[in-house]
């Protein structure tokens, strides 16, 4: 798989680089600047990318800008972003078009090798993938919303789909069968009146309806 990486810490960057490449993808373009940014998510051989949302020249979210830019252009290709912080907006914004593949992953979690190299491969598999600290900072603002008509199991459920889970690992976290939560996940679908439509957007609007909260 090729990838695009962006990071302007360089190094970051290379330490990314080497990881990534020693997991087997193959870093097309490693870049510090939105310019090189652009021009390397234009490239037509790039399947995925690595963006960190702040890059110079104004360090506040011209890699995020960057990278809905090329969703545009590329409905529905896969994008993993970076944040030093937890910025709820950034991931509702990346969520907007309801396609997936998309991620949202605070940096610190790069440190965590593997959770990292899933996630990855995940959102280039059509998963949507938030970091664990964005699915905390919307559970404690969900009062008055949709949400509240769901049960607790039901947005524990809905928890783990936003960071990217199938039904087979949120059954296994849940220490329930896939048959429940399959139930439970049409029973969302129902309560935040989200019609028949293929899954996996399903999927993504409720979790786009859960983040706007």
């Amino acid at each position: 798989m090729r990838v695009v990486l962006a990071e302007d810490h360089a190094l970051l960057r290379a330490g990314l680089t080497q990881l990534l490449e020693a997991k087997g993808f193959e870093v097309i373009a490693a870049v510090d600047n939105l310019p090189e940014l652009e021009r390397a998510l234009a490239d037509p051989r790039a399947d995925a990318a690595v963006v960190d949302v702040r890059m110079p020249p104004t360090f506040t979210d011209e890699g995020l800008r960057a990278a809905i830019a090329a969703r545009a252009t590329r409905p529905g290709f896969p994008v993993l972003v970076l944040s030093q912080y937890v910025e709820q907006l950034y991931a509702r914004e990346l969520l907007a078009s309801g396609e997936g593949a998309v991620g949202y992953l605070l940096k610190d979690r790069v440190s965590d090798v593997a959770e990292f190299v899933d996630a990855v491969r995940r959102v280039a598999a059509g998963a949507t993938v938030l970091d664990p600290s964005v699915v905390a900072a919307v559970l404690e603002r969900r009062k008055d919303s949709p949400i509240e008509r769901l049960t607790e199991r039901e947005r524990e459920v809905l928890a783990l789909m936003a960071e990217g889970r199938a039904n087979a690992g949120i059954a296994e976290s849940l220490v329930v069968t896939e048959k429940a939560v399959a139930k439970h996940i049409n029973s969302i679908f129902a309560k935040l009146d989200l019609p028949a439509d293929a899954d996996d957007h399903r999927r993504v609007r409720a979790v786009l309806t859960w983040l706007n909260v």
